[in-house]
């Protein structure tokens, strides 16, 4: 076991006390060491200089060599989506961490979009651990080489690792019979236990939204909290906990410094620490060569193909994570009205959580596959099914019933258009709904164009079940492709917003 200087000083001078028969006075040692979070990592390149993994193992590998207790942990979502997962279903992603591998991972509610023996494929692959405690099988056993709790000694201090995943997982991924137990409780129950184990430090490493991130800071039970999933970056001291968001595709780091006081009287240990926030913009890293040259492979693989111009945009497309999740977007409209174009159905609904590039488009842009695989990554297949108007209207009910948490069910539409009042309850939003400018007629059968995933009841959806699919996932067309083939068909894209969606008022 690794001890410093002042710790072995202590515990000699501590020997020769008490040989000599008297109580062992009051010492004190310090223990630092550094936490490096990451998570929401899709893109294996940089964007205009910045994130990738080659900038990310860069950082991770100097610490490490530079420092002699590093803690690297991961906090969910890389195996999809991006264009190269749509491929090669993530492995890629496991390839450039293995470089420089975590501490520990916990999986993300992305990991499971390819199915969970992708994620088991992948996870045997891995160089490093994957861990969740409120992971179960169905029947609550444990899943084989899936970790829990870790415990570690850092020149003699305790720490625990609480890995905890996201227990909205089984609503917007395809985790099959896995069970994923309450976040929040789960993460502080194992919290108390390890402090009941020994545990004299606690990092929760948690894939979860900000408002259960604020309730495991207001427990008190954590230490260090590194949290993903929100796609931001963000860091938070309140005295008792440090609080790390971590933002996305490693734009923005913060390893985090803990220096850790031990007072020692009479065998019992009183603890004080304090967190030094470092910031790292990673358009200031300089690549690491043999990430770089795996990421450059990579990159050759994908431009062949990818670079093929489809068509120009009239107008500006927007497809940032605020708009398709909360508003009509041109790029949703674009989408939608590929979906209705390719399938001839009466309206269709795409989630705007299924648009992912997270991008605007200047009015002139030559749209190439490139961009449409970015939009649209995760393989998905557009089917098409028959519902009645009231089946209609409880799915769009679902679609905004959760647009104040930014959720990624909100409905981009084509060939209807709705209303809805944001601030009414759950459930009893949409004011109404027109189909080919006529009211929506709850008893009348429509014929619905929507991909796979929401059918199956993704996102919430459960209201598309239960009619008659007249196209199935097997059958159906990959969805990026319709879009491809609408613009090219099309010649040029001319989508704009024009008050398909609306809110009360507007």
């Amino acid at each position: 076991m690794k001890m410093n200087a002042r710790r072995i000083g202590a515990l000699l001078l501590g020997t020769s006390i008490l040989a000599a028969g008297v109580n062992a006075p009051a010492f004190a040692e310090t223990v630092k060491f550094t936490i490096l979070g990451v998570g929401d990592i899709y893109n294996f390149a940089d964007k205009r200089g910045r994130g990738g993994f080659a900038r990310l193992n860069a950082v991770a590998k100097s610490l490490r060599e530079n420092e002699d207790n590093v803690l690297y942990v991961f906090d969910g979502d890389m195996l999809s989506p991006s264009i190269l997962s749509g491929f090669d279903k993530g492995q890629n992603t496991i390839d450039l961490t293995n470089m420089v591998p975590f501490d520990i991972a916990v999986p993300g509610n992305h990991e499971f979009d390819f199915g969970v023996e992708n994620f088991m494929e992948k996870m045997a692959a891995s160089k490093y651990p994957w861990a969740a405690i409120n992971i179960t099988n169905a029947d609550g056993s444990p899943v084989a080489g899936l970790g829990g709790v870790m415990m570690k000694d850092i020149d003699g201090l305790k720490v625990a690792l609480i890995p905890v995943a996201q227990d909205t997982t089984p609503e917007v991924t395809s985790s099959g019979d896995l069970k994923f137990g309450d976040t929040v409780d789960s993460a502080i129950a194992a919290a108390k236990q390890a402090r009941a184990d020994g545990a004299e430090f606690v990092v929760a490493v948690v894939q979860t939204d900000s408002s259960n991130d604020r309730e495991m800071i207001a427990s008190g039970a954590f230490d260090v909290i590194m949290s993903g999933d929100d796609h931001a970056y963000g860091t938070y001291y309140d005295g008792r906990t440090a609080y790390v968001e971590t933002s996305i595709d490693g734009y923005f780091l913060s390893p985090v410094d803990i220096t850790v006081t031990i007072k020692e009287k009479d065998g019992r240990r009183k603890i004080k620490w304090v967190p030094n926030f470092r910031f790292i913009d990673t358009a200031s890293v300089t690549p690491d060569p043999e990430s770089q040259a795996m990421v450059d492979k990579f990159q050759a693989q994908l431009d062949e193909s990818l670079n093929v111009p489809l068509g120009p945009t009239e107008g500006p497309l927007d497809s940032r994570r605020n708009v398709v999740r909360g508003e009509e977007s041109a790029m949703g409209d674009l989408i939608a009205d590929a979906m209705r174009w390719a399938t001839g159905a009466d309206i269709a609904i795409a989630n705007g959580g299924g648009i992912r590039a997270d991008r605007t488009y200047d009015a002139g842009t030559v749209l190439t596959r490139r961009d449409i695989l970015t939009e649209l990554p995760f393989g998905n297949s557009t089917v098409v099914t028959e519902l009645p108007g009231s089946q209609i209207l409880a799915a769009i009910e679902n679609g905004v019933s959760k647009v104040e948490k930014g959720s990624g069910r909100f409905p981009q539409v084509s060939g209807m258009a709705y209303v809805y009042d944001p601030s009414a309850p759950a459930g009893s939003r949409v004011v109404s709904i027109t189909v080919g400018g006529e009211p929506l007629d709850l008893n009348k059968v429509y014929k619905v164009a929507v991909n796979n995933y929401i059918l199956n009841g993704g996102d919430g959806y459960s209201a598309l079940g239960g009619g008659k699919v007249l196209v199935d996932a097997a059958n159906g067309n990959l969805l990026a492709n319709d879009v491809m083939n609408y613009i090219e068909a099309m010649g040029k894209v001319t989508a704009k917003v024009e008050g398909r969606i609306k809110t009360v008022g507007q």
